[in-house]
């Protein structure tokens, strides 16, 4: 599989990145192994010192855990840590230029939720009409 890289941000921070997305998404949940270092590294074809400095800041974060001879592991708790985080973050860091964005563009609330249900994915929650 391949992936694009972003120049801006170092490799072992957007592999770090891609774990966090993995857990908010609930493609690792709690207690489940982290891929191991050899097959990521094969797989996103980086070296993998590389990946096992994107594991290790997230053993500094405490989002996982090493066992010793068996591998990384999601900490216990972790997703809905990262979902307060992650939220907040969207609130200070993205929410105020998304905000005068919509109001320089004049959109009205209907409008959006229209254009939220037309790029929903199946399991959304937002703009669900059950």
């Amino acid at each position: 599989m391949e992936h694009q890289w972003n120049d801006g941000q170092p490799i072992y921070r957007q592999l770090r990145d891609r774990v966090v997305a993995m857990i908010l998404d609930g493609v690792l949940k709690d207690g489940d192994p982290l891929p191991s270092v050899r097959n990521v590294a094969v797989e996103m074809r980086v070296n993998p010192l590389t990946v096992l400095k994107a594991y290790q800041q997230l053993v500094d974060e405490q989002l996982v855990e090493s066992r010793r001879g068996r591998g990384m592991f999601v900490k216990d708790g972790v997703h809905n840590l990262l979902l307060q985080d992650e939220r907040q973050k969207f609130l200070t860091d993205e929410w105020p230029r998304v905000f005068a964005t919509i109001q320089r563009l004049g959109l009205t609330p209907e409008e959006l939720l229209a254009a939220g249900a037309d790029h929903k994915k199946p399991g959304d929650k937002l703009g669900d009409k059950e």
